[in-house]
């Protein structure tokens, strides 16, 4: 036994610890008066006992070296490890201990996540191993952030050991990509996730119906035009989808990737009927482009495909992974409309490959050259070379000039640019500006219609001429907005006996259906007119299905401001009280006519002379009577369209009148029978009717 304690204690003295802990009894021992053989032997004994029971009952951290003596509770491995990366958001954090832990030690307050100087709120458990626990943040931890965790020396084991030192590490959280959409309406996205540092994410945006897809956007900043967009991960990534609404007159095209990551594409929009347009592909690495289908037919097998607008088109550039033994040939055009490739895609190596370019209308080949160095390497449009690598060519094309002339008379015309020639496909805007006295009324020669300004494409030379007319005499004609759509509009009802026959819609409104008597309604199916054999056109209520309700609402607001405004006109100079409102027998030239009394139209009729541009504007402030026979009589070409009635009071047609002109009434307008009106009947009461004759103008 004694053996046995000397050799213990022999070994604990040639420790390093022992040394460093310089432990010394000599002082207690020598003051004993023992033998001398049994001194020697009890001080080691003592020396050795005193070793021991400080190893077992405690540790701490040596003053020289930094050495742990004893056996302390240290932290020996996390999930995450330190300075770990792409760590999942709803990662479930665990540390483990060299041995078992105290659980009432291992708390909120000895354990801590954190982002910055921010406590993570969590759950700590412990596992059925009580050297591990385990770390649940209660909510998802944020992308690409860097956090840290500390096991503080208030952790103790089970024999109320304590660490000796806080541990602390740290990781980074995986990088997301999120997406967002505006305006909201406008499209739908894909692609949204969390994705590992320098890895591949690709995000796809679909329009909706009446919507184009137009870029992503980072920050405010472009990052692609393509609708299927993929790029390397560098830190969190929020895009937004940007659509556009279709305007009208226009058609949408929508284009996409398939497979998404396969590449991108341009030429997406929205586009004016007419236009050519070009869209193109551009592979990814890894891919080759395969074609464009549209419905799934192919459209097109060139990268770069022009078409001519019609109709909305919806087309999916498809493309293909290139095999681990193939190479690939990658063509596109430059200019990107100029023309079509054909060649592309994936081929064994030593294959014999030749490339096709296809000029577009307007364009002339140049020559082919290699993207890699920069060469001309072929200027015929067919190219054979052997793949031995991966190739990239370039078909070039030059675009073809026009001439655009220009012809006016009484009047001018300006250029949006003015320029000698014109690329092919240029628009040009045409502003036509009438001399004094004129006013523009169309364009001639290589354009047509009266849209002012007009664009122009330049496809061919070409020469237009703006066309001015000499302003009418009177004054201007009245705008009727969408009251003129109608024949007969009131706003208290229509009435009709005997056989009437009205051409053109007839509508009442804010009265419903049950104001419009005599004409024997034949609802429509959709609910929103409804029809009847005495009426060329549909009748119209405000009670019937929408829309209608808001076409008769608007329509008779229209109504009541083209009367206020033919009212209230002053230009020209209005004659005034002319022949004291009998204007029977007599002959009128255009101009604008003020009473303020009743006008009478006795069976001598009246007539109404000048030319096919001419406005009459009769404003009267109390009725308009037109007698039994009477009638109204153009001459010189004038025409009924141009003619206005502004009656504050009562328009009375007698038996067999004949008038001309528009009739807006403040009140009745009532037609005897046989009456004739060719013009139109806006009342803002009602309108009765009697075996009469509406012709529209």
């Amino acid at each position: 036994m004694m053996a046995s304690a000397l050799q213990t204690a022999l070994q604990l003295k040639n420790s390093k610890s022992i040394m460093r802990k310089k432990i010394t009894l000599s002082t207690g021992i020598n003051s004993l008066r023992l033998p001398p053989h049994f001194s020697k032997t009890f001080t080691i004994l003592f020396s050795a006992f005193v070793l021991f029971a400080a190893l077992v009952t405690s540790c701490k951290k040596d003053d020289f070296e930094g050495e742990i003596i004893g056996v302390c509770p240290v932290v020996v491995s996390t999930d995450p490890m330190d300075k770990a990366v792409d760590v999942a958001l709803n990662k479930l954090i665990s540390i483990t201990f060299n041995t078992d832990m105290d659980p009432a030690t291992i708390n909120s307050n000895t354990v801590t996540i954190k982002q910055g100087t921010t406590v993570i709120a969590g759950t700590l458990a412990a596992t059925t191993d009580a050297k591990t626990f385990t770390f649940l943040p209660t909510t998802a931890l944020l992308p690409f952030v860097v956090y840290s965790g500390t096991v503080t020396t208030g952790a103790e084991d089970i024999l109320h050991t304590a660490m000796v030192d806080n541990y602390v590490w740290s990781f980074t959280t995986i990088p997301a990509v999120s997406l967002s959409v505006d305006p909201a309406i406008g499209g739908t996205v894909t692609g949204a996730g969390s994705f590992a540092q320098g890895s591949s994410a690709t995000v796809v945006a679909t329009p909706s119906a009446g919507y184009t897809f137009t870029s992503w956007t980072e920050n405010g900043t472009v990052a692609s035009t393509s609708p299927s967009f993929q790029f390397t991960m560098a830190g969190n990534k929020a895009l937004v989808a940007n659509f556009t609404v279709i305007p009208p007159g226009s058609f949408a095209v929508n284009l996409s990737s398939s497979p998404a990551a396969g590449g991108i594409t341009t030429g997406s929009g929205s586009y004016v009927v007419g236009t050519p347009v070009t869209i193109t592909a551009t592979a990814n690495a890894g891919y080759t482009f395969v074609n464009w289908t549209e419905n799934g037919a192919i459209a097109s097998t060139s990268s770069s495909f022009q078409f001519v607008i019609a109709s909305n088109r919806t087309l999916v550039a498809n493309y293909r992974l290139i095999p681990a033994s193939q190479f690939a040939v990658i063509l596109s055009s430059s200019p990107a409309a100029g023309g079509t490739t054909d060649g592309e895609g994936s081929y064994p190596s030593g294959t014999s490959v030749t490339i096709t370019a296809a000029v577009n209308t307007g364009y002339t080949f140049t020559s082919w050259t290699d993207k890699g160095t920069g060469l001309v390497v072929s200027t015929s449009p067919n190219y054979t070379f052997a793949l031995a690598s991966n190739r990239t060519f370039v078909a070039n094309f030059t675009i073809s000039t026009f001439t655009l002339t220009v012809i006016a008379q009484n009047g001018t015309v300006t250029r949006s640019s003015t320029q000698a020639t014109y690329n092919y496909g240029t628009a040009v805007i045409l502003t036509a500006t009438p001399a004094a006295g004129y006013v523009f009324s169309s364009w001639s020669g290589n354009a047509s219609g009266i849209i002012n300004p007009l664009t122009v494409l330049m496809t061919s030379n070409k020469t237009i001429t703006a066309n001015f007319t000499l302003l009418p005499v009177g004054p201007l004609p009245i705008n009727l907005g969408t009251a003129g759509d109608f024949g007969i509009l009131t706003k208290t009802g229509i009435s009709t006996t005997g056989i009437t026959s009205l051409a053109g819609d007839i509508g009442v409104s804010p009265a419903a259906a049950t104001a419009i008597t005599g004409f024997g309604l034949i609802m429509d199916t959709n609910g929103e007119s409804s029809q009847t054999p005495i009426v060329t056109g549909k009748v119209y209520a405000s009670d019937y299905a929408a829309p209608t309700p808001a076409k008769m609402t608007r329509a008779v607001s229209d109504m009541e401001t083209a009367f206020t405004t033919a009212n209230g006109l002053v230009t020209p100079a209005p004659i005034v009280g002319i022949y004291a409102g009998d204007i029977s027998g007599r002959i009128l030239p255009p101009g604008l006519y003020k009473w303020a009394t009743s006008v009478l139209v006795s069976n001598a009729g009246v007539t109404l002379t000048g030319g096919p541009n001419d406005t009459w504007v009769f404003q009267i402030s109390q009725d308009l009577i037109i007698n039994n026979s009477a009638k109204i009589t153009l001459l010189g070409g004038a025409q009924a369209k141009n003619i206005f009635w502004i009656v504050t009071g009562q328009a009375t047609l007698g038996t067999n009148a004949d008038v001309s002109g528009i009739i807006m009434s403040k009140t009745l307008i009532s037609l005897n029978t046989g009456a004739k009106v060719t013009g139109k009947l806006l009342a803002q009461t009602a309108v009765t009717l009697n075996a009469a004759t509406v012709v529209q103008p």
